[in-house]
């Protein structure tokens, strides 16, 4: 899909065709759809649709008559039947009248600029639009980053109710999702820092201003997920801990039974041998069986205490 959008006086406006000061908006474009913008804007094919191919990392190329940025933008997608948090590629290219987006879906970062939710936008200041991409990139992050410690959270205040092995899978699937973030915005950064040297296009007196705010929220983003990927990790070990724990206390139930189990054991075992009654303690006693039961009993108790004092119980 490829849209054309321009914005005059403050507004923004779909076309249906190329002008001068308007951006291409292309989500999940065809090969066909991708070479007739490359062709009209002289652009290499390869670096146009080079967003669609998941496996892009982070980059600035200058080329002739045009300039590639690719960064990594937070999105989600089902894994495990579960919402999981991921990154895919975000293709910018510029030229001289002209800034194209290529993404693999649509995304919310790009549809603010479409519902006219941000403020001073306009597709004429090309490098201004771009430093506002990244902006909403850093912020959506943060965003993502939020929810993410918020579900740490939930898990970590059943640790003491129900915890159960599917929530050390879902801690595994966040540490994962924050091992991506972690790499993604390092190489976002990497980009952010080369365009601090960008001059071939004009800045704005504001541009610059605006672009040290994205890289200090980028590093904030940065920073929060090294500070959640040692939350979670931490979170994940005491899980761990408890379950061992709740596993160390029914292993110990189980030794203290089969303890106090096996004294009535033995002794049924003993009397019930074949061998003359007038060896067998107590076989020709009246209440003999009972005498036998409440010794057993007595047995059993003291067995009990003992196990106590040693805080076995």
């Amino acid at each position: 899909m490829v849209k054309y959008y321009r914005t005059d006086d403050k507004k923004i406006y779909e076309f249906s065709e190329l002008t001068q000061g308007i951006w291409i908006d292309m989500v999940n474009p065809t090969v066909s759809e991708g070479e007739e913008v490359a062709e009209k804007l002289n652009i290499d094919i390869q670096d146009l649709l080079a967003a669609l191919d998941e496996e892009e990392s982070s980059r600035v190329e200058l080329e002739d008559g045009y300039t590639l940025i690719l960064i990594d933008i937070p999105t989600t997608e089902i894994r495990h039947d579960k919402e999981a948090y991921t990154t895919i590629p975000l293709g910018i290219i510029l030229t001289a009248d002209t800034i194209i987006t290529v993404c693999t879906e649509e995304t919310s970062i790009l549809q603010a600029f479409v519902n006219g939710r941000v403020k001073e936008f306009s597709t004429k200041k090309k490098l201004r639009f771009v430093y506002q991409i990244l902006f909403r990139v850093a912020s959506a992050y943060q965003t993502s980053l939020r929810v993410i410690d918020k579900k740490r959270t939930e898990i970590e205040e059943r640790i003491d109710d129900d915890t159960e092995d599917i929530d050390l899978i879902d801690l595994h699937a966040l540490e994962s999702t924050l091992v991506y973030f972690a790499t993604s915005l390092r190489a976002n950064a990497v980009v952010m820092d080369r365009l601090t040297r960008y001059k071939r296009l004009e800045q704005y007196p504001d541009d610059k201003d605006l672009l040290d705010d994205v890289i200090v929220e980028n590093q904030q983003a940065i920073e929060m997920t090294s500070i959640y990927r040692d939350i979670v990790n931490g979170t994940r070990e005491l899980m761990s801990s408890v379950i061992d724990n709740r596993l160390n206390n029914v292993m110990k139930t189980l030794t203290i039974v089969t303890l106090v189990m096996g004294i009535p054991t033995l002794v049924s075992g003993i009397y019930g041998m074949n061998v003359n009654s007038k060896w067998v303690p107590l076989a020709n006693v009246p209440f003999g069986f009972g005498i036998i039961c409440i010794l057993i009993l007595v047995v059993c108790a003291v067995m009990l205490i003992v196990l106590k004092k040693k805080k076995f119980l």
